[in-house]
């Protein structure tokens, strides 16, 4: 089952500090898992001076238990780096090449 996570990150004071803080451990995962499969891709949300503000990652999991496991484990999450996390399930196209 694939989902997109949209992760708006806490608009407390000090949040881009804390992920920066937390980034090397956040790419680490991200990157096991994308060579696993399970992240299809994503990356970080910009604003319009290009400072990172969110996420975006696109998932696929065999069911939402396993996404909940995900996220019990990702460090922005457990730190606060995400504030507003919407989570969307979603089909993926079948491309044709």
């Amino acid at each position: 089952m694939y989902f997109t996570i949209i992760a708006r990150d806490n608009t407390a004071p000090g949040t881009l500090e804390k992920r920066l803080a937390n980034r090397d451990e956040h790419l680490e995962k991200i990157h096991a898992m994308k060579a696993e499969g399970t992240i299809v891709d994503g990356g970080a949300m910009l604003d319009e001076a290009g400072n990172m503000v969110g996420s975006i990652v696109l998932c696929e999991f065999p069911d939402k238990s396993g996404l909940d496991a995900y996220m019990a484990d990702e460090v922005y999450a457990r730190e606060g780096v995400w504030g507003d996390i919407e989570i969307v399930p979603f089909r993926r196209v079948a491309w044709k090449s």
